[in-house]
């Protein structure tokens, strides 16, 4: 287990927010959105997990509670070149709870226990679950180390645990990101109870110092929307978290790294939109970051906008910052 990763998100870890994020980042660990088994089986792979060998280390993540499914799932996922695959049993939204897995799978230790004996037989990739600390009144820490203990009797050795249980009735996905408190110490008592097993810690991290003091506890932290609203911070993970001597790129080589990837996808007919929707809060807090989003925001999405639009949105931010630098001398005069 890597001991740092990028957590899966639903309509934003997609293959371009992916290759983004691998020019800021050479090591931490990336995870696809949560793709059902029931898609795998029967939808378009290469659209659904298709990935470039730059984005590896890569996690295929997925959805389900069929074994014979989710083992085709595995078998997929070392055809395609990922790096481990991870069963979802922490998303607690409607649809998912419907198709009985996510995060009511916590009450079905037996039948998580199943699906990953079939996915570690159908595949040399190591198998990992993520899941809550718990689900509705089930949510002492006795009942997620009987889930543990049950699951983790198959062989599987990776936990990713959401610090924060997950009421399946009542609050929204987005509500149950935040309501629910953090209960960080349940998770450190987790990695004391079951030493041998590697445990990642998820929930409400935002920089990487708060990364680092969490892994004299845990084996890895996952960080979430913040790596989303604010990418450059891992700009130093390589070299903080995995000992990386390398420079971190600056947020100017990483728009200009990107600029063959926008070409290429626009010139295959993806609208430039899906692609830099990815890349807006890259200047977060930074000299011209609002002129970067409106920029990018306005021009996207008009016919046939390729790379120049980025090209024209970056020479607008350090157009920015050199007029702000000019206003901070002059103040000091």
């Amino acid at each position: 287990m890597l001991p740092l990763s990028i957590a899966p998100m639903m309509d934003r870890t997609d293959r371009h927010y992916r290759y983004f994020m691998r020019q800021i980042t050479r090591r931490t660990l990336l995870y696809t959105e949560m793709v059902t088994s029931m898609a795998i089986q029967y939808g378009d792979l290469e659209r659904l997990i298709g990935f470039t060998p730059d984005e590896n280390p890569l996690v295929l993540q997925v959805g389900g509670d069929d074994p014979q499914q989710l083992a085709n799932c595995a078998r997929v996922a070392a055809e395609f070149g990922y790096r481990e695959i991870n069963l979802n049993v922490g998303c607690p939204s409607d649809r998912v709870q419907n198709g009985n897995f996510g995060a009511c799978l916590m009450a079905q230790p037996e039948r998580v226990a199943d699906a990953v004996s079939a996915m570690m037989a159908a595949s040399p990739l190591p198998v990992s679950v993520k899941h809550r600390i718990g689900i509705d009144d089930i949510d002492r820490y006795e009942d997620m180390v009987n889930f543990v203990k049950v699951v983790s009797a198959t062989g599987c050795r990776q936990f990713s645990v959401h610090a924060r249980k997950a009421w399946l009735q009542g609050l929204s996905p987005k509500d149950n990101r935040t309501v629910p408190p953090l209960r960080y110490s349940d998770v450190h008592r987790l990695k004391r109870d079951f030493p041998k097993l590697a445990i990642e810690i998820n929930g409400g991290f935002t920089t990487l110092a708060q990364a680092k003091t969490q892994l004299t506890s845990v084996d890895a932290v996952m960080i979430g929307r913040a790596a989303y609203d604010n990418p450059y911070i891992f700009a130093q993970a390589d070299a903080e978290v995995f000992g990386d001597s390398s420079a971190p790129p600056t947020r100017h080589q990483v728009v200009e790294a990107m600029l063959p990837y926008l070409n290429h996808w626009t010139q295959k007919g993806v609208k430039l939109h899906s692609i830099t929707r990815h890349m807006l809060h890259l200047f977060h807090g930074q000299p011209g970051s609002r002129i970067w989003k409106r920029y990018i925001t306005e021009h996207s999405g008009q016919p046939g906008a390729d790379a120049r639009v980025v090209s024209q949105a970056l020479k607008l931010v350090k157009e920015a910052a050199e007029t702000a630098i000019t206003h901070q001398a002059a103040a000091v005069l």
